[in-house]
């Protein structure tokens, strides 16, 4: 039986994808490129290449466990951030908004956790290669996965693939994708005052 959400889901991906692919972008399938100052020290060239100029093919297997062997590395900074801050968010290299979150959700009723903690989400990613995510790990208002698999920012980021497993959906995705840094907070605005 169809529900009414997966019409939705089926009927956003539709969209999205019409978006992406009939709207001529500033900056390939995005309107700006890639952050200057990505998190974890990523190739800010490959980054751009393959969020904004892709839709098939990745970073290699292992890059995020093998491109920095020092105290910056993607692994042990995010350890180090998952300990201080009981969670490590990935936000999109191009807009800064958060995409997957593992450990506490502040965006969750009770501030739910996810089913996993930081070595078994490590565990299983390099078990595939590249940062693998479930559907509790998601942040499905910024988050979009394609009929083809293609897992995509609502900004048009190409973020990686579901390559669903035995546990069910797992969303395969390039540590360049997600090593952005928050949006920053917009001041609140006070209302002009009519003259």
């Amino acid at each position: 039986m169809i529900t009414s959400q997966y019409r939705k889901t089926l009927y956003d991906s539709h969209m999205i994808i019409l978006f992406i692919y009939r709207n001529k972008k500033q900056h390939g399938t995005s309107s700006t490129p890639v952050q200057t100052n990505l998190r974890w020290k990523v190739d800010r060239e490959t980054a751009d290449r393959i969020c904004n100029f892709n839709r098939h093919y990745a970073e290699h297997s292992g890059y995020f466990s093998s491109y920095s062997k020092n105290d910056d590395s993607f692994l042990k900074m995010g350890e180090q951030e998952y300990r201080k801050n009981k969670r490590v968010v990935f936000y999109d290299s191009n807009t800064g908004k958060p995409l997957f979150i593992i450990g506490q959700r502040d965006d969750q009723p009770n501030h739910t956790i996810s089913k996993r903690t930081w070595s078994e989400f490590i565990r299983e990613s390099r078990a595939h290669g590249w940062p693998s995510f479930r559907d509790d790990e998601v942040v499905w208002e910024n988050v979009r996965c394609l009929s083809n698999g293609e897992a995509v920012s609502l900004a048009g980021t190409h973020l990686g693939h579901n390559l669903p497993d035995a546990k069910g959906n797992r969303y395969c995705i390039n540590l360049v994708s997600v090593a952005g840094n928050p949006k920053p907070k917009e001041p609140a605005r006070l209302p002009e005052s009519p003259e």
